[in-house]
């Protein structure tokens, strides 16, 4: 078990395929492939029974926070999953993170046991008792990762085939979902430490590619609630 710490600006925005391949290849000589190149990424997202944090989140406060449990690829019990903090005040981001096994969340979760010198472990045994939190959504997506190849901090993140599901909330149980968007549409993430690159934002202008507002948990839920609707 141990402990992770990010802090850094994200910006995300909103692309469809063509809109890739052409920012692609105007910025493929200053970027490379991150060593995770290709990777489903598996999410539960926990919150209370009423989805009191989404819907505080989605109110747009300058200070929102998310708990979930994240998986590369499907998990057994025996496989590493990161259990997360995350944290976003403004436009900057701050996640706070242990690895573990996926057996020893459930410990965690089920029985209520806890490292007591793990700080973070702490806090989120905190936030899982004061907010009474339970699995709420699973989120998967399939990503592709670049790093700068002269600025190292920065990280760029293509999220394709957004998916969800609100039964069967177990990592190990698979991938599978609902489409969320119909038209193929896809999430960039551009993360830094620093400014994001000059060549970077004129390549984004020049293809009138802005950033925006996209939380992936608060849009999956909030389309589950206009499917309620109808």
């Amino acid at each position: 078990m141990y402990e992770r710490v990010f802090n850094r600006v994200e910006e995300k925005y909103l692309l469809n395929e063509q809109q890739v391949q052409q920012l692609y290849s105007m910025i493929q000589d200053k970027i490379e492939k991150d060593q995770y190149f290709e990777t489903t990424i598996c999410n539960i997202y926990f919150d209370t029974k009423d989805h009191d944090l989404i819907i505080q989140s989605l109110e747009k406060p300058p200070f929102k926070q998310k708990v979930r449990l994240r998986s590369y690829g499907i998990p057994t019990l025996e496989s590493p999953v990161f259990l997360e903090i995350k944290e976003k005040y403004r436009r900057n981001v701050g996640k706070r993170r242990i690895k573990l096994s996926l057996e020893e969340f459930y410990d965690f979760y089920e029985k209520k046991t806890i490292q007591k010198d793990h700080q973070i472990m702490k806090e989120l045994d905190y936030l899982f008792n004061f907010y009474h939190l339970v699995p709420s959504y699973f989120i998967a997506y399939d990503r592709k990762s670049y790093v700068g190849k002269e600025c190292q901090d920065l990280r760029i993140t293509i999220d394709h085939n957004l998916r969800s599901r609100t039964h069967d909330l177990r990592l190990e149980y698979g991938d599978m979902g609902d489409i969320h968007f119909d038209n193929g549409s896809c999430i960039m993430e551009v993360k830094s430490q620093e400014a994001i690159p000059l060549w970077l934002v004129q390549s984004l202008s020049q293809l009138k590619i802005y950033p925006i507002s996209f939380s992936k948990y608060g849009n999956v839920y909030m389309k589950e609630k206009e499917k309620e609707v109808c």
